[in-house]
């Protein structure tokens, strides 16, 4: 059974993917898995492939989405994006993203995308 942290997350990527889609990314997977990593969603826009994780927080009593992407998280994500690039060589440029959605029940959902994030 679903829990309300994972019914909440699946509600953000679902509301991720269709920002992204109006914004001109192509999703092209959501959830990807390679052995113990997982990708929320890979689109690509512009000739780029994008490997984004999405948080999603229904308050920002305990900060904004994007400060629970941490260290160790964007490890994950940066060597996902390594095994999904050795099976797929034809993408020449990537990029590792963060998008923030911040649910509300008066106001409309936001989303922050952080572009190319680093560790």
């Amino acid at each position: 059974m679903e829990g309300v942290r994972q019914r909440i997350g699946s509600m953000g990527e679902a509301l991720a993917a269709a920002w992204l889609t109006e914004r001109g990314f192509e999703v092209m997977h959501r959830n990807w898995r390679t052995g113990r990593y997982e990708v929320d969603i890979i689109a690509s826009r512009d000739g780029i492939l994008h490997f984004i994780e999405v948080k999603t927080k229904r308050s920002s009593r305990y900060g904004h989405p994007e400060q629970q992407v941490g260290r160790r998280k964007l490890q994950h994500l940066v060597n996902a994006g390594c095994r999904y690039i050795e099976a797929d060589r034809r993408w020449k440029r990537i990029r590792f993203d963060i998008l923030a959605v911040q649910l509300y029940t008066d106001r409309p959902t936001e989303f922050l995308l952080i572009e190319d994030v680093y560790l």
